[in-house]
């Protein structure tokens, strides 16, 4: 079955933050989810499965990489944006060693992100297209 609406959390501590991106991402007709901490995003992801994570590094409780670690433990498939305002070669070499799909620095350009989120539905449905189809 062919999945046309993508489940995506988006994780900051800043609410401003998070409804921003849900503005975004509903402009495409997706589902949103969201979490102020790393400790709040593994619940949702153990609930909901989300194809996508926008997820900030610096939260209380625990960090946006220490939380993607985990995530990656739970599932492999969920593609995962990391976003910080300090964005430094470490933070971005640990969070793609971790398997993060990219980086994204904060404040973010509106209409790099609106590109991505159509990039990552068109990513995903041709996932969703060559999981279905049969190799002859």
């Amino acid at each position: 079955m062919r999945k046309e609406t993508l489940d995506i959390l988006i994780v900051d501590d800043q609410p401003g933050v998070r409804y921003l991106l849900e503005i975004l991402v509903k402009e495409f007709g997706h589902r949103v989810h969201t979490a102020e901490n790393g400790l709040v995003a593994i619940e949702r992801v153990r609930q909901i499965h989300p194809d996508v994570i926008f997820m900030d590094v610096r939260m209380p409780l625990m960090d946006g990489l220490e939380a993607l670690r985990r995530i990656r433990r739970i599932t492999s498939d969920t593609i995962v944006i990391i976003m910080s305002a300090y964005l430094s070669e470490q933070t971005i070499e640990q969070a793609l060693k971790n398997g993060a799909f990219c980086c994204m620095a904060k404040p973010f350009d509106i209409e790099k992100v609106k590109a991505l989120i159509q990039d990552l539905t068109w990513h995903r449905k041709q996932k969703y297209f060559w999981d279905e189809s049969y190799v002859i």
